[in-house]
């Protein structure tokens, strides 16, 4: 199964925090962080009652686009989904000891803390006098990747692959699910990824573990995508139409999940983490390997497979391409060749005979493209890319797979999906291009796109291949019957108008997906990025709706448009408003049968009546100690300081071993044998562990020469009450105050009873 459904995630949500609840401080390594340099901070862990070492983030606070904090004494924690809902393992990272929500945690050490989401503490540390609020997601994952040393030189790993998108560097860290699982499985390489995403302050990378790992219910893979979202305020657009593309049966659809990204102990946002666009039986595109393209031999094969990227950003000396018809730049992703290697020439000049005799095949709308092109995967990439208005449609990210077909011959088969970001309602568009095609309702979600692609209004025919692909009559033939087959059930379900359990494998419902999403995204504007990031951006404040009814043949609109506030769920409500309302447009345009435009007033809910107001339940009582341990002498007493919260009735106090040490009704501790016992202070079923160890006291000596008419002192440690002390013989005397004088030669005793027992000193006078 593609993906996780939203009750599992519930359920393994809600199986973490019991298990976490019943395994306490004392019988849990709680660890500390080693994966990265800790600084003068507070770090929090991914996991209640962890020994991981890896998953660990520092406090942080709000920053701007350039990374600013406006006020750094002002602290969050943006724990990840798999955290405790109402405790968190944190490490004082500061020289002194530090309180949190009235727990002492000592320098160097971890204590589990309560808290609450929406409430902020106050902490004194190093100084100063910070405020924590603590935050948690509701992503499917997190990401934890550490290396505070990437280049050898002592440089951070972010810092430094963002300086260069070219730079890499190893890692160690931790894929961590909502179940409190976490795998650390080491990085083998991180490096910067993307075009105009990489312009921008919040990057997107790839990564390549050391071995096949599984995020969050993914088919196992060493490779993935951690896409950044940062020009998509819905932070879902992507998400929306890879699993849209899944659920259509597209061939290589990249399956993907929410995650939140971590690097040593930052928190960087919200992200996407998605199988990585890439050819072998352990990819993606799982029909060929990356060397398929040579024989036993090792030369190259007469035909081979290939998959390829229409990327106009195509760069020499960085990108393996080819020029082709259209003046397209072909990017070869597999094979993917450098110069020394064997065929390199050779690949190159098959993929661009390949490709242009494609490219050709198009320039006729009559033409039959079933030779050359598998014409149902490039109509459902045709169909996503119009439903999306993707800007880079046939631009940039529009990806082919050559490769045989079940009869053996090698086809373009259009996939996999890639990069939506700039769809949906998102941009406004180049305003020149636009309106040198002719397009003035770019933004709406009506009105065709692809067939106005890269065309010039002077123009008879477009260069762009999804343009070509968009108008070729065998394509619309196909589209009309795999629209309403495949992708009206499929929106439907999207919309939760008409859910299907098979389309539920594959795509979630708009409220399931905002459920997944939302906690983090929260977390994501919060932490400091920004909705609206640009221009070009285009205006999401209001749009009149519509849906698609498959059975009556309606085409529904509202009477009055939705109004849609500035912020994440607003901006999430948008992105999914216009899909739907997109998908009703297209419906009725391709519709065989006559469809009947309706107006409709959005339903205003009748008000509630006031709820009878439920009881409250008591609130928690909370024991907490000022010490948790102690040493006595016998006979000596401590006093246990108790501070208890909501108390109910009187606190108790009793003893694990009475016959070592005994306690008061009022927490008075006396020390009665050598050894140790435990204390327990309950109220109202909340409990405290007091540890005392009881001493016997001690003399000075236990063993003393002494010269004839000379003295010495025996002092005692530990003692309680008077002592006394008596010589064994007239060799010596001594007073009761502990002094011995030597008054003849010979070997003597001084017995000292204290504290219920005597101890003895031997002594030798000379």
């Amino acid at each position: 199964m593609k993906k996780l459904t939203a009750i599992l995630l519930a359920v393994l949500m809600l199986a973490s925090v019991f298990t976490a609840m019943n395994v306490s401080a004392e019988e849990a390594d709680l660890g500390s962080p080693t994966g990265f340099e800790t600084g003068k901070a507070l770090y929090a862990h991914a996991v209640l009652n962890s020994a991981d070492t890896q998953a660990w983030q520092e406090w942080q606070s709000i920053h701007d686009e350039k990374y600013y904090e406006a006020n750094p004494m002002e602290k969050f924690f943006f724990l990840p989904s798999s955290a405790d809902a109402e405790s968190v393992d944190i490490f004082n990272g500061f020289d002194a000891a530090v309180t949190v929500n009235g727990v002492s945690i000592a320098s160097g050490k971890t204590a589990n803390v309560p808290y609450k989401t929406g409430k902020t503490y106050t902490v004194k540390a190093g100084g100063n006098s910070f405020t924590l609020s603590i935050m948690k997601s509701t992503a499917e994952a997190a990401i934890f990747v550490n290396n505070s040393n990437a280049d050898g030189e002592g440089s951070e790993l972010i810092s430094y692959l963002n300086s260069d998108k070219s730079l890499s560097a190893k890692a160690t860290g931790a894929i961590v699910t909502p179940d409190g699982a976490v795998d650390n499985t080491s990085i083998k390489k991180i490096k910067g990824r993307g075009n105009t995403t990489w312009q921008k302050a919040k990057k997107a990378y790839n990564i390549t573990y050391d071995s096949k790992v599984s995020v969050a219910g993914m088919t196992k893979a060493k490779k993935y995508s951690l896409l950044a979202n940062y020009q998509d305020d819905s932070l879902s657009r992507n998400r929306f139409l890879y699993d849209l593309s899944d659920a259509v049966g597209m061939p290589y659809a990249s399956d993907s999940r929410y995650v939140d990204f971590y690097s040593n102990g930052y928190y960087w946002g919200s992200f996407q983490m998605a199988e990585k666009v890439e050819a072998g039986s352990s990819s993606l595109v799982k029909d060929f390997e990356e060397e398929d393209y040579l024989d036993a031999e090792g030369n190259v094969k007469e035909d081979f497979p290939f998959l390829c990227e229409v990327d106009a950003s195509a760069v020499d000396g960085e990108d393996y391409y080819v020029s082709v018809n259209g003046g397209i730049k072909l990017t070869i992703k597999a094979p993917e060749l450098s110069s020394e290697d064997k065929g390199y020439n050779e690949v190159k000049e098959y993929v661009k005979k390949k490709f242009n005799e494609f490219y050709d095949a198009t320039s006729s709308t009559s033409n039959d493209l079933s030779a050359y092109a598998d014409v149902d995967s490039i109509t459902k990439l045709y169909l996503i890319n119009e439903l999306g208005k993707n800007w880079d449609s046939g631009v940039s990210s529009l990806f082919f797979t050559y490769r045989q077909d079940g009869d053996g011959k090698y086809k373009f088969y259009g996939s996999p999906v890639w990069d939506f970001d700039n769809s949906l309602g998102n941009a406004t568009g180049v305003i020149g291009d636009l309106e040198n095609m002719g397009v003035t309702d770019y933004e709406d979600y009506t009105g065709w796109w692809c067939r106005y692609k890269g065309k010039s209004q002077r123009d008879r025919r477009s260069s762009n291949i999804m343009n070509r692909i968009s108008q070729n009559k065998g394509v619309l033939a196909k589209a009309q019957t795999i629209w309403f087959e495949q992708f009206v059930p499929a929106i439907d379900h999207f919309s939760g108008r008409v859910t299907s359990e098979e389309i539920s494998k594959e795509l979630y419902t708009a409220d399931e997906y905002y459920a997944l999403i939302s906690g983090s995204a929260e977390m994501n504007y919060k932490s400091g990025w920004l909705l609206n990031t640009g221009s070009w951006i285009a205006d999401h404040s209001s749009l009149t709706c519509a849906y698609y009814d498959n059975e009556l043949k309606t085409y529904n609109i509202c009477k009055t448009a939705d109004s849609y506030k500035s912020d994440f769920e607003g901006m999430f409500n948008y992105a999914r408003d216009w899909m739907i309302s997109r998908a009703a447009w297209l419906s009725k345009e391709m519709s065989a049968d006559e469809v009947q435009t309706v107006e409709f007033e959005r339903a205003v809910p009748e008000p509630e009546p006031e709820p009878e107001p439920e009881p409250q339940p008591e609130p928690k009582t909370t024991v907490t100690l000022t010490k948790k341990s102690a040493a006595v002498y016998r006979l000596g007493t401590v006093k246990i300081s108790a501070k208890v919260e909501n108390k109910k009735g009187a606190t108790t106090f009793s003893s694990s071993n009475p016959k070592v040490a005994k306690v008061s009704s009022k927490g008075t501790v006396k020390g009665l044998k050598k050894g140790t016992a435990t204390i327990t202070v309950t109220n109202n079923g909340a409990v405290a562990k007091f540890k005392v160890t009881v001493k016997n006291p001690r003399l000075s000596a236990t063993k003393k020469t002494v010269k004839l008419g000379k003295r010495f002192r025996i002092k005692i440690s530990g003692k309680v009450g008077k002592a006394k002390f008596t010589a064994s013989n007239k060799r010596i005397r001594v007073s009761q105050t502990g002094y011995v004088r030597g008054l003849k030669k010979g070997a003597a005793k001084v017995k000292v009873k204290t504290n219920g027992i005597t101890l003895t000193c031997k002594v030798t006078v000379k």
